[in-house]
């Protein structure tokens, strides 16, 4: 079965069952990747709902959209930040840290390959914004350059 075919099967089954939310859990090595996913019936579609750090079984509540002041550095790709080389050392960066162009500021872990994110403009770090060990999406702001 086609993955197209096996979604439109799961959402016939959600309808006929009256089910408007869905909450997926996968325990990796380095935690528990969780994420929430709510039926619309306005717009007949799924939407996810944004990756939120939870702590070990405790619900998160959504927080309202944040402005970002500043340049977004994004990840390019799915997969998982770590914000130093290794378990228990040093970060690549913190927050006030002055950074250049090229500077490596985390590694986001895609298929097994550890993929540095350098940094694409010189300036200073404002705001960290994921936790180490946490999945991102494509094209979510992981730092904040001023």
């Amino acid at each position: 079965m086609s993955f197209r075919a096996t979604v439109e099967s799961m959402s016939k089954i959600m309808d006929d069952m009256g089910i408007t939310e869905l909450d997926l859990e996968r325990q990796f090595l380095f935690g528990v990747y969780r994420k929430h996913i709510h039926l619309s019936k306005q717009q007949g579609t799924t939407v996810a709902m944004p990756n939120l750090p939870m702590a070990e079984g405790k619900d998160t509540v959504s927080e309202p959209a944040k402005t970002i002041n500043g340049y977004a550095l994004k990840s390019p790709m799915v997969g998982v930040v770590y914000l130093a080389p290794e378990p228990g050392a040093k970060p690549f960066t913190t927050v006030g840290t002055q950074i250049k162009a090229g500077d490596t500021v985390a590694l986001v872990e895609a298929m097994k390959t550890f993929n540095p994110i350098k940094s694409d403009k010189d300036g200073v770090v404002k705001e960290i914004l994921v936790s180490d060990g946490q999945a991102v999406e494509f094209d979510q702001p992981i730092i904040v350059i001023e």
